[in-house]
């Protein structure tokens, strides 16, 4: 989500970004790129286990121990380079010594990423995140065909692109406020969550209110078939399915009245697929329009609205009690 611009400006990018720099000194772009992905310790600002102290007696004591501690990392520098990469992606810091040896080398580094960005970036460049790099036939080394640095709005990003799992890209939201970018964010997180339930059941009912107007004019047939009290529960459902399509359409400001009883006249043919044609602002053709909804999902709804009243019907008598 990037703060600027307007959802028209929302695109699919077939790459994965990562919202960070490359170091000092380092080439804007990089092509065919061996990728290591890293989660360790690169830095030397202080000791990392809480609570502990070390007591020296000279001054030079000190200056050894920062000695050796370079050394260390410097050493660790150098079991990253003899992997044969060009790009380093480390989850922690990586100080300006260390950085400015990978760019000694020819090697890009990147800091202090995210820790979901460098998993959704380990499973596209088809690598591991991995703590300790000793062992060279351990280490799973990943490849992307172009790293490059690019500006959106007003941040920088880094963007890897012509990996080996090309199933992966991004969604970039653009939008003038946090609000719309929050609900952008919402709207697309709720289509891709019903294209996987499609994926999963290959069933599917007409959409555009023809359902919804069929269910309803099949329950006020069958009311005829029983008691008063019955017929009466019958019938509020067809009526509440009824406002459903009647909702659409008000909420595109279609007139509700004619349209809603055209379609009904239409739907009494249970056989036929028509519905509300938003667009045109008149009934439509569910097959030629493509209009489709999961069974699964729709049966879900309808569902979850009957457990709701339930859940009312129970309450009001608890009280009526």
């Amino acid at each position: 989500k990037i703060l600027g611009g307007s959802l028209k400006d929302s695109y699919v990018d077939n790459g994965i970004l990562v919202e960070k720099n490359f170091g000092i000194g380092q080439p804007k772009k990089l092509i065919n790129a061996k990728i290591m992905i890293l989660n360790c310790s690169l830095d030397s600002d202080k000791i990392k286990i809480y609570g502990s102290k070390v007591k020296v007696k000279k001054l030079s004591q000190m200056a050894q121990i920062e000695l050796a501690e370079s050394k260390r990392l410097l050493d660790k520098c150098n079991k990253i380079v003899n992997h044969g990469i060009n790009v380093v992606v480390n989850r922690q810091l990586i100080y300006d010594k260390q950085e400015r040896f990978f760019t000694d080398h020819g090697i890009i580094s990147i800091e202090n990423a995210d820790f979901e960005g460098i998993e959704k970036l380990a499973l596209a460049v088809n690598s591991e995140i991995v703590s300790s790099f000793d062992d060279i036939n351990k280490i799973k080394i990943g490849k992307a065909d172009l790293v490059e640095e690019i500006l959106i709005g007003s941040k920088h990003f880094i963007r890897f692109s012509g990996y080996e799992n090309k199933g992966i890209s991004t969604i970039v939201i653009r939008g003038s406020t946090k609000e719309v970018l929050d609900e952008a964010e919402r709207a697309i997180n709720d289509t891709i969550c019903i294209l996987i339930t499609s994926l999963k059941n290959h069933k599917f009912v007409w959409g555009g209110g023809c359902c919804e107007l069929k269910i309803s004019t099949i329950l006020q047939n069958i009311s005829k078939n029983f008691d008063i009290n019955y017929s009466k529960c019958l019938n509020s459902f067809a009526k509440v399915l009824m406002s459903i399509p009647t909702i659409i359409a008000f909420n595109s400001g279609i007139d509700i009245n004619s349209i809603i009883k055209n379609l009904s006249g239409e739907i009494s043919d249970l056989m036929s697929d028509y519905c509300l044609d938003l667009k045109h602002r008149k009934i439509g053709n569910a097959t030629k329009l493509g209009i489709i909804e999961p069974l699964k999902l729709k049966i879900y709804t309808i569902i979850s609205a009957v457990e709701a009243v339930e859940i009312f019907i129970r309450i009001n008598k608890i009280f009526l009690n």
